[in-house]
């Protein structure tokens, strides 16, 4: 399970995805999570996900990575669907004791599954696509105008670009812990949740261990280089708009208009 997580990882490319400034790609994805909650209908979301599907064709992203990232969710996906399949109230179909399927349920548990698989394929690509150093940069631009209210931007947007980086190293190193627990007799599968939620003690423990270790190694790499913050910090690579964010914004900014107007016609 810890292998399908995969938000964080970055891959990198040339493709016109990956090219995209990464202010772009942040105000895209953000647009994209928008549209999804807007449509309504089964034809605003079919266009949704063919809009999608070639963003994923043309990052040049194996399709088996970006739909093994949406295992560690099926739980939550299977939940919701359950949900609003079986207490959604409107023209029932089907009744049992405290249980009854609805056309309506039917309908709105579809639209959840799809909505939230859809977003976490979406957020995925934004870190797919942009890396760590891009995205901090990306962040810093987006909240710059909070600089007016001495909001500690630069800062926040290290530290979020700094957790993402480390998903992957933190799950690759909560594999090898599990591994040699494994090797030393340890019993993971078996007992109930009591017993299950005490096996993990001895891999909680070295995890944390681990992960205030790289942290103070990280702070001292920085302060090595000389890291000061924003303070009098300058940029190998200046953000530019190209015309293939251009492009990219108006291609959004049309489906966005079509959706909304197959809104107001109920599909």
């Amino acid at each position: 399970m810890l292998k399908d997580i995969t938000l964080g990882q970055f891959f990198p490319g040339n493709s016109a995805v990956h090219r995209l400034d990464p202010r772009v790609k942040i105000v895209l994805t953000v647009a994209f999570i928008v549209l999804l909650f807007l449509a309504q209908g089964p034809v605003s979301y079919a266009l949704i996900i063919a809009f999608l599907a070639v963003v994923i064709g043309i990052s040049r992203i194996s399709p088996k990575m970006v739909l093994r990232g949406l295992k560690p969710i099926l739980f939550i996906v299977i939940f919701t669907a359950v949900l609003n399949l079986f207490y959604t109230p409107g023209t029932y179909i089907f009744q049992w004791h405290f249980l009854h399927i609805s056309v309506e349920g039917i309908k709105l548990a579809i639209f959840m599954v799809l909505r939230l698989m859809l977003l976490i394929i979406a957020t995925s690509m934004l870190t797919y696509t942009t890396s760590p150093i891009q995205l901090t940069d990306g962040l810093e631009r987006l909240l710059s105008p909070l600089k007016k209210l001495h909001a500690p931007v630069h800062e926040l947007s290290m530290m979020m670009s700094i957790a993402l980086r480390f998903i992957p190293t933190l799950i690759e190193e909560t594999e090898k812990i599990i591994s040699a627990q494994k090797a030393r007799g340890a019993d993971f599968d078996s007992g109930n949740l009591i017993q299950r939620a005490k096996a993990m003690i001895p891999i909680l423990v070295p995890l944390f261990i681990s992960a205030f270790r790289r942290a103070d190694e990280l702070a001292t790499a920085m302060e090595c280089r000389l890291y000061r913050g924003d303070v009098g910090r300058t940029r190998m690579r200046q953000l530019k708009i190209a015309r293939v964010d251009v492009c990219a914004l108006l291609w959004v900014a049309v489906l966005f208009a079509v959706v909304i107007i197959l809104k107001h016609f109920g599909l």
